[in-house]
């Protein structure tokens, strides 16, 4: 068995090419989506991901701002540049880089900025809906992984299956096991420090790793046949990318998703989604 790979790049294209009509419409109603990406220093990696969230959306014609602060600023004028952008009726999303500084306040800040301009759906009260089903902006990764389920292998129902995440995060593993849920899946979240990982493993008919560590899942942790989805981003001992899952598990599984190409490209796609989404909620 040779898995099918889930070309993540290749739809992200797709849904690109499908939101451009939606933003010519707005812009033809005197409305320009606008997304605001607010970054603190300059941390390399996060310098990358801001970098290719500008060039999809000058792809698909959203306008798109970038402010970039001193590592050194103060809690209060962090707070002080969200809220301008909360009042500025030409920004339509607002996108926090994280991680942020030590000294400064993730929760806080997150919770300043407006809900209707969370497109990235980290706001507590977002995450509130999300839990109890109401209708919110969801996380674009978790979004990003289930709309690639659901458009790239649509004859797989989750009704039932046993779906498997390997990380715990805020921004990762919990929303998306909220996401599973609503899908009549059953879950069950591990993380790095669960005792016997490759029992739980084994048993998913849907793995999805998220944990943020080189290949740490292996072709002797995964059941034959399932379907993988790995969203970790690392690199190896010879820096090459790489993702949580090794890739010799693309001769056991059913279908898995490449590292890079996978649910990276899907990430920025639902994040030009939830922009455009938040401009026609204005």
């Amino acid at each position: 068995m040779t898995a099918i790979i889930l070309n993540g790049k290749r739809l992200a294209t797709q849904i690109e090419h499908e939101l451009i009509p939606e933003v010519n419409a707005l812009k033809d109603k005197g409305i320009t989506p606008k997304l605001a990406v607010v970054m603190v220093g300059n941390d390399p990696a996060s310098a990358v991901y801001v970098r290719n969230k500008s060039r999809a959306c000058e792809r698909v014609g959203i306008s798109y701002e970038e402010i970039f602060l001193d590592e050194k600023i103060t809690q209060e004028e962090l707070l002080a540049t969200i809220r301008k952008l909360n009042r500025d009726t030409t920004v339509h999303g607002i996108l926090l880089q994280l991680p942020l500084p030590k000294h400064l306040n993730s929760r806080l800040t997150l919770d300043t900025i407006s809900r209707k301009k969370d497109v990235d759906g980290f706001h507590s009260l977002s995450v509130g809906a999300l839990i109890t089903g109401r209708d919110t902006f969801i996380p674009c990764t978790p979004l990003g992984v289930m709309t690639l389920l659901e458009r790239l292998l649509p004859d797989v129902n989750l009704r039932g299956k046993h779906a498997v995440i390997v990380g715990r995060s805020n921004i990762v593993g919990k929303p998306l096991a909220h996401l599973l849920l609503n899908k009549n899946a059953t879950v069950t979240i591990t993380h790095s420090r669960s005792h016997d990982l490759a029992s739980f493993t084994k048993s998913a008919d849907i793995l999805i790793a998220a944990v943020g560590r080189a290949n740490m899942i292996t072709k002797d942790m995964v059941k034959p046949g399932a379907i993988v989805i790995d969203v970790g981003i690392n690199r190896d001992e010879q820096g090459k990318l790489c993702g949580d899952v090794s890739k010799d598990v693309f001769d056991i599984a059913r279908a898995m998703t490449p590292v890079p190409g996978g649910v990276g490209p899907m990430t920025v796609a639902m994040l030009l989604q939830n922009t455009t989404q938040a401009a026609k909620n204005a």
